[in-house]
């Protein structure tokens, strides 16, 4: 599942974020001082954070600096009230992926969440690789050690998602926001039928998709 580490110290809304997001099935971590986030941030592992700025004693910016000195990456998000084009440009250029100002609507929130995972799942890369596969992002070929194959559109952002997070789980929910006219269609069960086409496709490789019960896939390389 997608880690995100909420940086806030307003108690009310860290609440309604907490909540909001595990709703939509991420795991969150609140941190709610800038030395606690840079404490959480080079202690664990975190697909994304969303950050404060105006935090007791070490401001959000100061965390942000030292985040990017250790990691160039990772998706970070800026939720603040400083609202002033100054503090949006300063903000971009210490290195925040989005910069979003409050009070903002959730469901924005969570859109420019989604839009920052892929960027940082992807790094623009045509060519994916785990353990024997090979795929082309930009045609949708796979490579299985010699062979070739070719996947169907939805097969191949599935497949890509799944490489990018190979080892970890990716629920339905993440597959689906991959995939817009998933959200129209009976989308649990698309995934469903993809991802059973994939595993044919992939029997004579040296990986399988496991289905972890109540969370979503996880792509492991074989024993």
């Amino acid at each position: 599942m997608t880690r995100i580490l909420l940086v806030e110290d307003d108690e009310y809304l860290a609440s309604a974020l907490v909540l909001a997001l595990e709703r939509k099935k991420y795991l969150v971590d609140l941190a709610k001082t800038g030395a606690h986030a840079m404490q959480s941030l080079f202690g664990d592992r975190y697909d994304a954070v969303l950050l404060d700025l105006g935090l007791p004693v070490v401001d959000g910016i100061e965390v942000l600096e030292e985040l990017r000195k250790q990691d160039e990456e990772l998706p970070v998000i800026i939720i603040t009230a400083r609202d002033r084009v100054e503090d949006k440009i300063k903000g971009l250029d210490k290195g925040a992926s989005d910069y979003l100002v409050k009070p903002f609507d959730f469901g924005e929130l969570e859109a420019r969440l989604r839009a920052a995972l892929r960027k940082s799942n992807y790094k623009n890369s045509t060519q994916i690789k785990f353990a024997s596969l090979s795929l082309d992002t930009n045609n949708g070929q796979l490579q299985i050690a010699e062979e070739a194959m070719e996947l169907t559109p939805k097969e191949a952002v599935v497949l890509k998602t799944l490489m990018a997070r190979s080892g970890k789980v990716v629920s339905k929910r993440q597959l689906m926001d991959q995939i817009p006219d998933w959200l129209l269609e009976s989308s649990e069960n698309a995934v469903e039928i993809v991802v059973h086409r994939l595993r044919k496709k992939l029997e004579n490789s040296d990986v399988n998709i496991n289905t972890v019960r109540g969370f979503g896939y996880i792509l492991e390389a074989r024993p």
